[in-house]
């Protein structure tokens, strides 16, 4: 394993970083620099981890657009592993966005989520927060549960612009202080109460 003391890119001119004290080691399976100037010569990285492979590397970058990032890329797995001394009640592995969003992405693969229980939960008020929000372009399946239960402390919305369906197999109950059942009957001819103002509201009707 060798050391060596790297002029690493100098500066070319007036935009690109230069690092006249950059140092590292390293042989033929792998490396570790300080001060490495990435290829774009735009960012520092303080300390690098890499192999061969230059799509395999961790790097803690201290300036430019990336001041304060740590990065970590590889070709194959990722794995996360920790818990074995642990208890049942302890938090072992946690994610903390002090400020920004947090996203997970499988750009060509599934998301999974597996646990005793799974708890989502959205805080805020306003209406700009506090919100979940799913968005599936084919289907929204729930299945092979005992039972669904949804409270709501002020107002529920099922609706769909094509066919629905509500099916027990053995007793349907249905509660309301008023029960009001509307057809498009009432889009020809009002009728005495608002009826036909809820058809619209149902239809997008003027």
């Amino acid at each position: 394993m060798g050391r060596r003391n790297i002029p690493d890119r100098l500066p070319q001119d007036g935009t690109s970083k230069g690092n006249y004290f950059a140092t590292g080691m390293g042989n033929d399976k792998g490396s570790i620099s300080f001060g490495h100037i990435h290829e774009k010569g735009d960012v520092t990285s303080g300390v690098m981890l890499r192999t061969p492979d230059g799509k395999h590397f961790a790097s803690l970058d201290i300036d430019g657009q990336r001041k304060g990032w740590t990065t970590f890329a590889g070709p194959g797995n990722f794995t996360v592993e920790a818990g074995d001394d642990n208890k049942k009640t302890d938090l072992t592995i946690m994610f903390n966005s002090k400020n920004g969003d947090i996203s997970i992405i499988a750009r060509d693969g599934n998301i999974r989520l597996e646990g005793n229980n799974i708890e989502l939960v959205a805080r805020g008020e306003g209406g700009s927060a506090g919100n979940i929000i799913c968005t599936a372009t084919e289907n929204f399946v729930i299945k092979n549960t005992k039972k669904i239960l949804m409270d709501s402390s002020s107002f529920f919305r099922l609706s769909t612009t094509g066919t629905g369906e509500v099916v027990a197999n053995t007793c349907l109950s249905i509660y309301g202080s008023i029960i009001k059942g509307v057809t498009d009957a009432v889009a020809v001819k009002n009728s005495k109460n608002t009826n036909q103002k809820f058809q619209r509201k149902c239809t997008g009707g003027n």
